[in-house]
């Protein structure tokens, strides 16, 4: 209530009690007994005690009223004293010698110390009779005594909720792990604000396991335990200080780059990146893989099976895959390589297929590996031992285009979700054929994409179906094989989509018409559609507040999606095929559609003809200590006496900040 309210209501109380306690003593005055209602019994009592004083002085027999007696307070034990002493004063009101003769008629030589005894006991009889009525009389008092007491009691919380500094009734006893169960429901801000309320709170609201919860639940730390840490207050905090200090970062474009380069000479066919793991293949048929937390790692070293190694010239690597533990290549004469991204090495599982790749998957959480060549499909998969076999085998009645293996299955049996022509077909281990879940005659699929729970795919409209409203992703349930919803109406084809990396509820699509569009699958209405790239989006993905598109002009750029303004851009020559990040890391890739230029001959020697069509792969880094000496680009880390990078191996140190004045390459 309001402080003009509550003033209001303890004023009214306050009346209310005196008022009260008035009454009560004006019914407990021995002045004011004819007043009080039940006092009547009292006038009866004193006038028969009178009455049995002088039967008993005439030597007859008292009278006696049967009353019941109780106990009662010291108050109304002094007014019952008083009355027998008004009795005895009464009584002293006759002639001393008519007592004293008439006991000496009786024969006793002592009458006064007998007449003591028997003020004694009259005295106590009669403080018997009299508590009996009073207890009568106080019973009807009880209840506004209870009110009287509530009303301390009221007053008494009143004056404690106005005092800030000391709140006794939040002294409440609760079992301790009752109330931690209590506490984890509540977020940051608000344990915050229990910490202050006592010291038994405190405790409650920094306990760790309540800070560890939020970290996890938060993203930060999620493979760790509550005893890593002291204290995970001060581990969240960190994190997040971390968190907003990279999104700054993110913004501004502060942060390091480095190109990751392999060998002179050869151009790119395909990147795939994971976690801090970039593979790449080339022409040359050699594959390398790239440990962005250890640069050095051994595993960076592939080596290729021996049938590939043997063939002149040796097939290019066409298809890449990459996941946390292992990793993929698929090369032009239909092998298929595996390899530990922990040793690297030799490959671990090899297999032959009849005719060329078209397409290659691998799980991003689980260790299942899929290719299709021509019409047939094929999935791999570790069993507890490691041991790699072919899991299931099916054929298609076209040819395949497009293959994504569904995440998140670990415990479950792998699924893989096919595009070929004009349907799209999932096929799962334990089922004997491939199962149709779209098929529309003259409407092929152009792209396709699966998370968890969903699969999308853009369907291209020709004829007269451009007049429904151009071309449309449909979404699919993977539980029921129902649609869900159908989104877009964009006039040209759907390039890429990334709905295994989006936000929940969204999916985030490129466009030939040069639209980057990002869709609420709640709704299927748009949340950003960006003017992005002029020849098209060639790749795409989103988080909660930034996207990051490619072009086929070769033009990356990072996108806020609630202002849709682009924070900045990045050029390189070729179309980009790849794009992924994380939270702190972004991998881009360009990489050449022809990959054997004309007029130009593709060797060591040929520097400028290599920088031009061999594509570049970027590794971009916005964390924390991304301006340390470590993350310079290795350009400007490189010394004078290099052999390699022709006059492109120049330092920031220039020859005259040195102590000697010169450089011997001078």
């Amino acid at each position: 209530m309001a402080a003009d309210e509550l003033a209001a209501f303890r004023e009214r109380w306050k009346q209310e009690l005196t008022s009260k306690k008035e009454q009560l003593r004006l019914i407990c005055s021995p002045s004011h007994s004819w007043d009080v209602p039940g006092q009547s019994g009292q006038r009866d009592l004193k006038t028969s005690y009178f009455e049995d004083l002088k039967n008993h002085n005439n030597g007859s027999p008292p009278k006696q009223e049967e009353h019941g007696c109780t106990d009662e307070e010291e108050q109304v034990r002094g007014r019952g004293a008083g009355g027998a002493g008004e009795a005895a004063a009464e009584s002293e009101d006759q002639p001393e010698y008519v007592s004293i003769a008439r006991s000496l008629l009786d024969g006793r030589t002592s009458p006064l110390m007998e007449r003591i005894q028997e003020e004694r006991t009259r005295r106590k009889r009669q403080y018997q009779c009299m508590s009996s009525v009073r207890s009568a009389s106080l019973q009807q008092l009880q209840p506004q005594r209870k009110a009287k007491k509530e009303g301390k009691l009221l007053d008494q919380l009143i004056q404690d909720l106005n005092e800030v500094n000391d709140i006794p009734f939040f002294d409440i006893e609760l079992p301790y792990e009752l109330a931690l169960k209590i506490f984890q429901y509540l977020d940051c801000t608000e344990l915050g604000r229990c910490a202050q309320v006592s010291r038994a709170w405190r405790v409650l609201a920094e306990d760790c396991v309540l800070w560890f919860k939020m970290c996890t639940r938060e993203g930060y730390h999620q493979d760790a335990s509550v005893s890593d840490s002291l204290c995970w207050k001060s581990t969240l905090r960190d994190c997040r200080n971390s968190a907003r200090t990279v999104c700054s970062n993110w913004k501004n474009r502060v942060g390091s780059i480095s190109q990751l380069q392999f060998e002179l000479g050869k151009v790119l066919c395909d990147v795939s990146s994971c976690d801090n793991f970039v593979l790449a293949g080339y022409t040359s048929g050699d594959v390398r893989l790239w440990d962005t937390l250890h640069w050095d790692s051994p595993a960076s070293y592939l080596k290729t099976n021996s049938l590939s190694a043997n063939t002149d010239p040796r097939p290019h690597a066409s298809h890449v895959q990459v996941n946390s533990s292992v990793a993929a290549a698929a090369f032009e004469d239909g092998c298929v390589d595996l390899w530990s991204t922990e040793t690297g090495g030799e490959p671990i599982h090899h297999y032959q297929s009849p005719g060329r790749i078209q397409a290659l998957a691998l799980s991003p959480d689980s260790p299942v590996l899929g290719s299709a060549a021509g019409c047939d499909i094929r999935l791999d998969c570790a069993d507890d031992r490691g041991y790699w076999r072919m899991l299931c085998h099916a054929q298609l009645p076209k040819i395949v285009e497009s293959l994504v293996l569904v995440p998140g299955r670990r415990q479950q049996s792998p699924l893989a979700a096919l595009a070929a022509g004009e349907a799209v077909y999932l096929l799962d281990p334990q089922e004997d054929e491939p199962r149709t879940l779209h098929s529309v005659y003259a409407h092929p699929v152009t792209c396709l994409d699966a998370s968890d729970s969903n699969v999308a795919f853009g369907v291209k409209r020709t004829g007269w179906a451009m007049h429904d409203g151009g071309n449309k992703i449909h979404i699919y349930s993977l539980e029921t094989g129902k649609p869900v919803v159908y989104v877009g109406n964009s006039p040209g084809d759907f390039t890429c989509i990334n709905l295994r990396y989006s936000p929940p509820h969204l999916l985030v699509c490129g466009n030939k018409d040069r639209r980057v569009r990002v869709f609420d699958l709640r709704s299927g209405s748009s949340v950003a559609s960006l003017y992005a790239h002029h020849l098209g989006v060639t790749s795409v993905q989103t988080d909660d507040w930034k996207i990051v598109s490619g072009g086929g002009e070769g033009l990356v750029c990072v996108w806020e999606m609630r202002m849709g303004a682009k924070l900045w851009e990045m050029h390189n020559r070729h179309p980009v095929r790849h794009v992924c990040f994380n939270s702190s890391t972004l991998v881009t890739a360009n990489i050449p559609d022809d990959k054997s230029p004309r007029g130009a001959c593709i060797t060591d020697d040929d520097l400028t003809a290599h920088r031009r069509h061999r594509g570049v792969i970027c590794h971009y880094s916005f964390s924390e200590d991304a301006l340390l000496k470590d993350h310079i680009l290795p350009i400007c880390r490189s010394d004078y006496t290099g052999s390699y990078g022709y006059n492109y191996n120049i330092s920031l140190a220039v020859p005259y900040d040195r102590l000697s004045g010169f450089h011997p390459s001078y």
